[in-house]
């Protein structure tokens, strides 16, 4: 009989679409017979954090307290692995000004994912290739073409790159806003407290009403990478990763 895996997936936040990629990664969990999920909707169940054999994030301006980062240390500290997707490493402070900040006041949690997020520019079409081609997570993968938010992060030393994209230029709308013509990752694993973290920055997603209390109505429904076969790929690969595999 195979042994049961118990997958902790926290899946929540602000300003996108939770509901559809709680739901996107549930189908692709439940793929594998033997996993069985824990649903959370922020880091406050550190019992549930601990017992975990893998945990999966998908969250926006979701910051763990004291205990939630023990837990997470502790998670970490048994050997086991973390896939982390889009927003998991944000902190969003929207100033008077209109534009939005990403304070540095989680320096632990950040340097436990190895990034944060500080701005992206305007969704769009951009390129992201492969940095490591033998790579179990991107061995025959080539360079593709993705629609998505561009995550543009300070990085800690230590991270493994995986899947990169290259930008220059500005992006108004944060604090901070000049950006240098630079490499910048999209895909990478890096050891942390005993374990592994596995970071995807790609995965936006919103619907109508999922810019609240910014504004009642959004006029776009927006899937981001979501709708190219080459993220489910990737997110296979990621949760298979994650096992053990």
């Amino acid at each position: 009989m195979s042994t049961r895996f118990d997958v902790c997936l926290i899946a929540g936040g602000k300003y996108h679409d939770i509901d559809f990629a709680r739901l996107e990664l549930l189908k692709l969990l439940a793929e594998h017979e033997t996993v069985r999920v824990t649903i959370l909707n922020d880091y406050s169940n550190a019992d549930a954090i601990r017992r975990a054999d893998l945990l999966i994030t998908y969250t926006c301006d979701i910051v763990p307290d004291d205990h939630g980062l023990a837990a997470l240390r502790d998670f970490l500290g048994k050997g086991r692995r973390w896939f982390a997707l889009h927003g998991t490493n944000s902190i969003l402070n929207f100033l008077a000004d209109g534009k939005v900040d990403c304070p540095d006041c989680a320096p632990g949690f950040m340097e436990m994912l190895g990034s944060q997020f500080q701005a992206h520019p305007p969704i769009g079409r951009f390129k992201v290739k492969v940095a490591d081609h033998d790579h179990a997570l991107t061995r025959g993968l080539r360079d593709f073409f993705v629609e998505d938010e561009q995550y543009l992060c300070t990085f800690h030393p230590g991270n493994h790159p995986l899947l990169t994209t290259r930008f220059a230029g500005q992006t108004p709308e944060f604090t901070h806003s000049d950006w240098p013509d630079a490499e910048h990752l999209v895909m990478y694993t890096r050891p942390s407290h005993g374990g592994e973290v596995l970071y995807l920055t790609l995965g936006h997603c919103r619907g109508r009403f999922d810019l609240r209390p910014l504004a009642d109505f959004y006029p776009f429904v927006e899937r981001g990478a979501w709708s190219h076969p080459v993220y489910y790929e990737l997110l296979r690969r990621g949760i298979r990763w994650g096992m053990g595999g």
